[in-house]
């Protein structure tokens, strides 16, 4: 009886030494999580028949340190949660190693090739490979214009009528670019002129032809803007572009003693523009940059998290399959429900503690010694007894 107890012990550090050898080999694999073998006894009807490895637990809740890349495509995921990738055979695989790359057919793939699933860039529908463009972005034009600052109370009035070309004319004077249809490039004037009392008109002017009606900003005692007109200035039409118009929004204007300051002067629209780079955001949005400074989104990462993570089955590549166990993954975006935040540029290293492994190790040693005695005990003892008969 003592032969096969001894017997199991040695099978189960067997078992044992495979989940510890494992752990040390993959101290430097991104993402990977440690186990840890986990005895029991065994007995038939009442009577001890030793030891097994009854389960193997994987240490899912304890997170590796994060390591900084520098690199705008990888990103480690702070808490709980899986980035999510689709294998070749369609089976859906889940990972803590967020190391991302486009693939030469611009779908977003991992380290390991396999495609990287997600949401559209507004988070909505349900999730699918993410494609990245890899082509030129056509031309916006401009169709608003946000201006904000402040028209100095100490400004006298003109004495003679607004003319663009007379600088004695006019108190103040701002430029905005603008693009047409085409993408060309425009500019727009606008004149500042003080009138009666609290009040400022603004003349326009694009391309250095005056366009549009002048408008008139009032101003209270407290130099407040009274009203906010929401206006819009017809610009004409580009040779060979569509017409084109500005909503002028003159939120946040002030009259105040001093110089004229411009806080906000921008308007929307852009001219074409070809790929750049692509990288990852915060959020877990995928940006494409243009040369045009225009950055777009592609895509959103999904991150699963699971009802029972200690149920996921490891598979190779530094991934986990769902299982019965673990339940089927809730898909999410980073940070929302039990997700945790993404932080970028950077990739979680192994979380095996490797002092405590090397005395798992010896503490295994031991154990493996121990039993071997016994074995080696019970055959003296047994050739003994041979003897004596």
């Amino acid at each position: 009886m003592s032969l096969n107890i001894a017997l199991s012990g040695i099978q189960a550090i067997n078992s044992q030494l495979n989940s510890i050898s494992n752990n040390i080999a993959n101290s430097g694999t991104f993402g990977f999580k440690s186990g840890r073998a986990n005895f029991a006894s065994s007995y038939m009807s009442g009577a001890p028949q030793g030891v097994y490895v009854g389960s193997t637990t994987q240490s899912m809740s304890i997170g590796g340190n994060l390591l900084a890349t520098g690199r705008s495509m990888d990103a480690a995921i702070q808490g709980r949660g899986f980035f999510v990738s689709r294998d070749a055979d369609g089976s859906m695989m889940y990972s803590r190693v967020g190391m991302f790359d486009v693939d030469k057919h611009g779908f977003l793939v991992d380290a390991f090739g396999r495609h990287v699933q997600g949401y559209d860039p507004s988070g909505n529908g349900n999730i699918g490979d993410i494609t990245v463009p890899t082509g030129a972005i056509g031309a916006e034009a401009s169709g608003t214009l946000d201006f904000a600052g402040n028209m100095s109370a100490d400004w006298e009035q003109p004495e003679v009528p607004f003319d663009m070309d007379d600088p004695s004319s006019y108190n103040g004077m701002q430029v905005t670019r603008v693009f047409d249809s085409l993408g060309r490039e425009h500019t727009v004037t606008q004149y500042f002129v003080k009138g009666d009392g609290n009040s400022v008109q603004v003349y326009y002017a694009m391309d250095g032809n005056e366009v549009g009606m002048p408008t008139t900003l009032r101003f209270d005692t407290n130099g407040k803007l009274t009203s906010t007109p929401n206006l819009t200035l017809p610009l004409g039409t580009p040779n060979g572009a569509s017409p084109m118009s500005l909503s002028l929004n003159y939120t946040g204007m002030t009259l105040y003693a001093g110089t004229m300051t411009t806080t906000t002067n921008r308007a929307d629209g852009y001219p074409s523009g070809q790929v750049t780079g692509v990288a990852l955001a915060d959020d877990g949005s995928i940006q494409v940059q243009y040369s045009n400074g225009v950055k777009l989104p592609a895509g959103l990462l999904a991150i699963a998290t699971f009802p029972d993570e200690l149920g996921l089955n490891p598979i190779d590549g530094s991934a986990w399959q769902a299982s019965t166990t673990s339940g089927e993954p809730i898909y999410g975006t980073a940070g929302s429900g039990l997700a945790g935040k993404l932080h970028v540029s950077a990739l979680e290293q192994s979380n095996v503690d490797m002092t405590a492994e090397l005395v798992n190790l010896m503490s295994a040693q031991q154990n493996y010694q121990a039993n071997s005695k016994v074995l080696s005990t019970e055959n003296d003892m047994m050739r003994s007894l041979m003897q004596a008969l």
